[in-house]
């Protein structure tokens, strides 16, 4: 029984160091440039402004945010729920 234990243990441990390392598309992520003063007052008081940045995709501003399980990316937005984008050209 002991030894199951520690073989289950072992394995666990091997296969827990086979995680990927990086951003959400799988590359490391960039230091994200300041955000404008004005993008931190717009922004609700709950989120890590100072992890925001915008996202080429959508041309918005999205903040990390790490909850119990796991760290993503989430839309920064104001205090009545819009999302905070740059003006588009």
């Amino acid at each position: 029984m002991q030894r199951k234990f520690i073989i289950a243990f072992a394995m666990s441990v091997l296969v827990g160091g086979c995680t990927a390392v990086g951003g959400a598309d799988g590359v490391a992520s960039q230091q994200p440039e300041a955000v404008p003063e004005a993008v931190v007052e717009m922004a609700a008081p709950y989120q890590d402004v100072s992890t925001a940045r915008v996202l080429p995709e959508d041309g918005c501003y999205w903040y990390s945010h790490s909850g119990p399980v796991e760290t993503t990316l989430l839309p920064l937005r104001t205090v009545d729920g819009r999302p905070i984008c740059t003006a588009r050209e």
